[in-house]
């Protein structure tokens, strides 16, 4: 019973290509890509993967893969 009661508690760890939105440092740890690259990327005009909540930025991780399977070189 004290088993059942320790798995009910633990919480849930969503893996990152499940995930709708990265954080910067989780789209680092996903693509290889540096953390400023990634800022460099998201703060381009136009740029279609990125999404702000606040001051927080956000990368939309399909439209990124999209993105990046698209791209020659970046």
């Amino acid at each position: 019973m004290e088993d059942l009661i320790t798995r009910l508690k633990k919480p849930k760890v969503t893996p990152i290509w499940e995930k709708d939105l990265l954080t910067i440092d989780e789209a680092n740890a996903y693509t290889g890509i540096g953390r400023n690259k990634l800022l460099e990327l998201t703060e381009r005009k136009g740029c279609k993967f990125a999404i702000w909540n606040g001051r927080t930025r956000f990368i939309k991780r399909v439209k990124f893969e999209e993105y990046l399977d698209k791209a020659y070189s970046i």
